[in-house]
């Protein structure tokens, strides 16, 4: 499945050169960088290493980077996994778009964590036993095409992400559902949340299958089927909860009304009451499934509004970090040759000159790093404006749509209540008039001394309700305002800091610039 990037290009082999130049450009700049290149970079201090997109065939010659835990090989011709026993402090590992056929030669890495196999020819999972750590797997676009190869996932009790999409094994009808029922801790497969629906629907699917395989073992099976509903249900939970919509999809609302509500249990005895009841929580619950569908929805909205800010703040930092690396790696080699030309000047107005020309220099440096922060800055104020006015717009229209739904429930109600008040009223007249029938209990009959206590009895359930609806609603209104207002406040809080970081950044490497230059022994010649 996999694309070969560089089939016109000659493989390329990972040496001595190659692992010294991609130090060096993923090391530190400015000063710190230099003092690196002059003094030599040590191999076995290396932390990350980035060696990506350099047509490289075999893995070779990383033995001396005792000390990486970050190792990009991805877009290469890699055909197998190999060369890596001494990197067993490694915790992020990416082998994407190679030509790798097998999993192996990774009995070594038992501290990783994440691992990309994505975009190869990988049929079989295997081969990961020691991996016991792993919490992120991508394997998608490979040739995986047998659904009981990925029972294979059960030992790795940390995995919580997993992509296999683009794999053949994707296109069976059986497929989420079956990770879900083998692998109930994963909470992302594919890219997207498993839903907790989904993993309820497994459990009537599979749970008798799993126990009659296991018949030894059956009470402790389910139990621990019990307990992994419970811990989906606790999930679904807090994801509902980050949409504001918690306990909405279903009669939860409609039934905390009724538990707080004294009078109600009493109402209910009233002949055609229970049929209202029934028909009045059928349109209720209705209405808050769709509210709680729709919350949902919006809060997908908003997290990809947070990402695409998040890819636009990082693409905009990252500009801005190579503009200005690259004018301080220009000055630098131009500064080099400034200070050697100084050392050797003895001639007292040259050398003067020479100073004069350097500080100048020195200056312009200045002059140009802050304008490229002034002009970053520029650019971040109209991506956070941008970013703020759609959040806002999202979040408007949610409580809008949110209000209007509630505003449905409140009908709902008040429905109810003129037919409930409707039906206690006949009931008083009938049972003055001694022609109620049906046998109502003593406390109930206590509601129908007098019309006042029958009309205030339904008036103060009515109350009740609605003051649940009111409630819902506002602690609804409440949270999604306070998140869009935290969230901005973080990242205008945030802005301001980085500003002030990179300036001061700026002026310390501007100061120990001038600090060289003034403590130069040609100075006191």
């Amino acid at each position: 499945m996999t694309s070969r990037l560089y089939d016109s290009i000659e493989p390329s082999v990972i040496d001595d050169e190659m692992l010294q130049k991609a130090v060096e450009e993923q090391g530190p700049k400015e000063e710190a960088g230099l003092l690196a290149k002059k003094e030599g970079i040590n191999f076995k201090d290396v932390k990350e290493l980035q060696l990506d997109f350099r047509n490289i065939l075999k893995i070779d010659n990383l033995w001396q980077f005792i000390s990486l835990t970050k190792l990009q090989l991805d877009n290469n011709v890699i055909e197998k996994i190999e060369g890596l026993d001494s990197l067993v402090h490694l915790v992020w590992l990416d082998l994407s778009f190679n030509n790798i056929e097998v999993i192996e030669g990774l009995n070594a890495l038992v501290n990783l964590k994440d691992l990309s196999l994505f975009n190869n020819r990988i049929s079989t999972i295997e081969n990961l036993d020691r991996l016991q750590q792993l919490q992120i797997f991508s394997i998608g676009n490979n040739n995986i095409g047998i659904l009981e190869n990925l029972i294979y996932l059960r030992k790795f009790k940390h995995l919580r992400t997993l992509n296999l999409a683009g794999n053949p094994v994707c296109e069976n009808e059986a497929y989420t559902l079956y990770i879900a029922a083998y692998l109930p801790d994963l909470v992302y497969l594919d890219f997207r949340m498993l839903e907790d629906s989904t993993v309820r629907a497994l459990c009537m699917k599979y749970q008798y299958a799993c126990i009659s395989r296991r018949r030894d073992g059956s009470r402790g099976e389910a139990v621990a089927i019990r307990q992994k509903a419970q811990e989906a249900e606790q999930k679904e939970l807090e994801y509902h909860k980050a949409a504001y919509v918690e306990y909405l999809n279903g009669s939860f609302l409609f039934d905390s009304m009724y538990a707080e509500d004294p009078e109600a249990s009493k109402l209910a005895y009233l002949p055609g009451v229970p049929e209202l009841l029934e028909t009045y929580k059928s349109k209720f619950v209705d209405i808050c499934m769709t509210l709680s569908d729709y919350g949902l929805k919006q809060h997908e909205k908003r997290k990809a509004e947070v990402a695409l800010f998040n890819e636009c703040l990082s693409e905009a930092l990252d500009d801005n970090r190579k503009q200005g690396n690259k004018i301080m790696a220009d000055f630098e080699e131009k500064h080099s040759q400034a200070m050697d030309a100084i050392q050797n000047t003895s001639e007292t107005d040259i050398l003067d000159s020479k100073l004069q020309a350097y500080t100048d220099d020195i200056r312009t440096l200045s002059e140009t790093l802050m304008t490229l922060e002034m002009q970053l800055v520029d650019q971040l104020e109209e991506v956070i404006k941008d970013f703020e006015r759609n959040i806002s717009d999202l979040v408007s229209l949610f409580i809008e749509n949110e209000q209007g739904l509630m505003a449905q429930c409140r009908d709902l109600e008040n429905h109810h209540h003129e037919k409930l008040l409707e039906i206690a009223i006949n009931t008083l007249e009938k049972i003055i008039k001694s022609e109620l029938d049906e046998d109502i209990p003593d406390d109930v009959r206590m509601l129908f001394v007098d019309k006042d206590t029958i009309v205030n009895a339904v008036n103060a359930s009515h109350d009740i309700h609605l003051l649940k609806i009111d409630n819902r609603e506002d602690e609804i209104i409440t949270k999604a305002n306070s998140w869009a207002s935290a969230l901005l406040g973080t990242i205008h809080k945030n802005e301001i800091t980085r500003n002030r970081n990179r300036v001061k950044e700026i002026n310390q490497f501007i100061d120990h610039l001038h600090n060289e230059l003034e403590n130069m022994d040609v100075l006191d010649q």
